[in-house]
């Protein structure tokens, strides 16, 4: 399973499993780009086995209603790829009051992780693979501002990369809460993607002759998803062009007590049991 598989990296990993005989299951909120995404690939690799589902990734009660309907559809689930992301600029919140980058980015995928763990852990090797990104080096977890309200001014590319670094820190409360399953994020490095183009067009403009394509940018989490290598890898870990580097950069103010990640993850908990779904036995 991959979301945001509709374009940029998401889509190119979509098609490089799919082209070694995997059954895709695309998590997509465009309806029309998912289903021109789903044929596309289809037609390039010849594999019928693909299959689109239409969900937002801010919509933490509409995540449950999905995960549990999947479980009741579903034997097993080899591997879910969190790649779905966002980078609104302005500070807008959604109608559970939300801020949306934040909803999106970091409660999203918890809801749908902690969801989808039973049905994961049905698998003989099952891997969770989280999508950040390098930016999360410029950041230190911030419990005090979760929901960006004292951000004076607003700044999307910060609160993402906050979010990033909230990634790298859940993946490393996963892998210790769930040994059977392998926990891996990881930076795709600097890639050419519509989200990107989209989100950071300055950004862009200035790198461009300088980005790897998208099948570059997916070529660790390929790895990370479906080779032998990659399983015997330690769990928890940030990966780049596959394999681990460090969460932070020399010297960096950029740590945080495990109290805080404690924190994180508490307060990410009871948001999941507030919109309509336990948290799973350990």
């Amino acid at each position: 399973m991959i979301t945001g598989a509709n374009s940029g990296i998401g889509k190119s990993l979509a098609e490089a499993i799919a082209k070694l005989g995997g059954t895709i299951h695309m998590v997509c909120r465009n309806p029309s780009y998912a289903e021109e995404a789903m044929k596309e690939i289809k037609d390039k690799t010849g594999n019928p086995n693909i299959h689109v589902h239409i969900l937002d990734m801010s919509q933490p009660k509409n995540i449950v209603k999905f995960a549990k309907k999947f479980m009741s559809e579903h034997d097993t689930l080899n591997v879910l790829v969190n790649n779905a992301g966002c980078m609104v600029n302005d500070r807008r919140t959604t109608d559970d009051e939300l801020e949306m980058n934040f909803a999106t980015n970091t409660l999203g995928v918890h809801m749908l992780t902690k969801s989808l763990l039973p049905l994961l852990m049905k698998s003989p090797q099952p891997r969770v693979i989280m999508v950040a990104s390098a930016g999360m080096l410029t950041q230190r977890l911030n419990m005090a501002d979760l929901q960006s309200e004292r951000m004076r001014p607003f700044d999307g590319t910060m609160v993402y990369a906050q979010n990033k670094r909230q990634q790298v820190i859940m993946t490393e409360q996963y892998a210790r809460e769930h040994a059977e399953v392998k926990f891996f994020s990881m930076h795709p490095g600097w890639a050419d993607t519509p989200a990107v183009q989209n989100s950071m067009p300055d950004f862009h403009a200035r790198m461009k002759g300088k980005f790897r394509t998208p099948e570059e940018g997916a070529d660790t989490a390929l790895w990370l998803a479906v080779s032998d290598a990659a399983n015997s890898q330690p769990s928890g870990e940030f990966y780049q062009d596959r394999k681990p580097v460090p969460k932070h950069l020399p010297l960096a103010w950029t740590h945080s007590p495990e109290a805080e990640h404690d924190k994180l993850m508490t307060t990410l908990d009871d948001y999941f049991t507030k919109f309509g779904c336990p948290v799973p036995a350990e």
